[in-house]
Parts: C-alpha cells; structure tokens; sequence
C-alpha cells in the first residue's frame, strides 16, 4: 500500500488549480441555492435534483467505461452508512443558507476538521498530538467568536452547519477506516441516491403532517409543500445537478493529483469567496467578529492539517 502510494504521480500545481477551481464553483452552486430556496421547499430541491444528477451520473460514467457494477456496489452497507453521513451534513447546511450568511454558514461548516481530530483520536485511535489538540482549542474559540452564543447576535440557525460539520466529519472517518478501497463512482452514486431518498421521504412525511401554523408559516422552506415547477424552475435544477456532478469531479482530481494536506490547505478559498458573494449579491459585509472567527477557525484547520502531515 506505501509503495503505491509512493509512487503515484503527483502534480501539485493541477491539484492546487482544481481544488480553487472546486471552491469557486461550489460557492456559486451555493448563491443559485440561496437565491432559489424562496422557491421551492429544501426537499423538494434535493428531490427533483436527485431525479437529474441520478440520469446524469450514469451517463458521464458511461462514457468514462466506468458503469459496470457501480449500482450493486453503491447499495454496500458502509458506502450507504457514509452517503447518511454525507446527506445529514448538506441538509443541515443548505437548511440553514437562507438564514444565515454564506460566510457564517461556510465558515462553521468548515470545523469538520476539528471534528474529524477528535473522532480519528476516539474511533480509530489517531494520535491527536500538541498541534492537533491546539487546533481544537482555537478551533472551539472561532465558533464561540462567530456564533456569539448569549448575544442577541446569535442565530439558532447558526447551530445547523455545526450538525453538518460534525456529519461530515463522521462520514470522513468513516471513508479513512471503511471505504478507502471503494471506487469513487460508487461513492458518488451512493450519496445520490440517499439524498435523494432524503428529500423524497421528508416531502412526503410534509405532505402527511401537513405542517401548520405560525413556525409552519414563518419557514415554508423548511415546512411547506411542493411548489409548481416551471421550466425556470426546471433549467435551475439542472444547473444544479450538474454543479453537484462537476464539484465532485473538481475535488476527487484535486485530491487525486496532489497530497491532501497540500490540497487541504487551499480549500480554505471558499470562504474567500463566500465573503465576496456576500458582498455582491446580498450586500451582507463581514463583521469584525465574523472576520476573527472565520480566521481562528482557519488557522485551527491548518494547525490539524500540518499535525497530519507531520
């Protein structure tokens, strides 16, 4: 196993690009989110989405000579517990976009990897180390700093990307010590496939409960029922879908073509540009917390990130 990996070729310079390249797109993915949530219902986009991306994902795997045994693979217990993991943690995070700001809802989300310290040190025995447990403690210093719990400044929305964060972590870990073998395509289809269960098992759990009143009323995002689609609705799907396609690829081959803890480091750009979306499109400009926060929370990443690579 070491002297594969040894021996994978490696292009620092294309990881580097990709990564930025992932960040950028994401973070657009995330204004059409936040633009479109006035729309439709979360579950409903995670629903008719995952009707798209499903189709799409196959047919880039055909011509990638990649389809045989994908479906029966993607239906194994620790792919499938992983794509829970994953879904739990984008639900949570796009539950809260229309809430919160992009930079806010970014910047907690991105705590995943003090999650992922403290899980790897209890679920699969990883040395946390002195930089490690540091990162931590700076880390739960940047949340306490951006949230600003206590304070009329705090947001109860605020607490979802942190679930998210803590999701992601668990799907990590649980990649590194049950998956690490499993092909990306399986992954991918996997996770597609429950998020889009997800969204489908909620809308019709809605549709039985039939929400009502003013919390029902104050968040139709969250509680409401399907709305029409038209065909603006229908093009916006699509971009998604394919966001949700291309972002995949963008990571796994910046991830594949240069060190993860070179990548890492440079992924941190989403929230670059997250702050610049604020500004442009939701004339939301970072506040002097949010900034302090966001840079704690930074360099805890990176202190958990240069603990690994030592």
């Amino acid at each position: 196993m070491s002297g594969s990996v040894a021996l994978r070729p490696q292009n620092i310079m294309r990881g580097v690009s990709l990564i930025i390249l992932a960040a950028f797109s994401i973070s657009t993915q995330d204004v059409v989110f936040k633009f479109f949530s006035s729309e439709m219902t979360l579950w409903q986009i995670f629903s008719l989405r995952g009707v798209l991306v499903i189709p799409m994902l196959f047919v880039a795997l055909w011509f990638r000579g990649a389809q045989q045994g994908v479906a029966r693979a993607a239906f194994g217990k620790w792919p499938l517990l992983r794509s829970v993991f994953i879904a739990t943690s984008l639900l949570a995070f796009y539950a809260a976009i229309p809430f919160l700001s992009l930079s806010t809802v970014g910047a907690a989300n991105y705590i995943a990897p003090i999650f992922v310290t403290l899980l790897s040190a209890y679920a699969i025995r990883e040395a946390v180390g002195l930089l490690g447990w540091l990162g931590v403690c700076l880390g739960f210093a940047g949340v306490m700093v951006l949230l600003q719990p206590g304070t009329d400044a705090f947001s109860p929305w605020a607490l979802l990307p942190l679930v998210g964060a803590a999701s992601y972590a668990l799907a990590h870990v649980t990649t590194r010590a049950k998956c690490q073998n499993v092909p990306v395509s399986v992954l991918s289809l996997s996770q597609n496939l429950v998020m889009l269960s997800a969204g489908a098992v909620v809308s019709v759990l809605m549709l039985w409960l039939q929400p009502h009143g003013a919390v029902a009323n104050a968040y139709p995002y969250i509680f409401g029922a399907w709305s029409n689609v038209g065909l603006t609705d229908w093009l916006v799907l699509m971009l998604l879908a394919g966001f949700a396609i291309v972002n995949g690829m963008l990571l796994a081959g910046a991830y594949q073509a240069a060190p993860p803890s070179i990548v890492s480091i440079f992924e941190y750009c989403y929230l670059v540009f997250v702050a610049i979306w604020d500004i442009m499109f939701f004339g939301i400009a970072p506040t002097a917390a949010s900034v302090s926060g966001m840079v704690l929370i930074v360099v805890a990443g990176l202190l958990v990130l240069r603990r690994k690579t030592k």
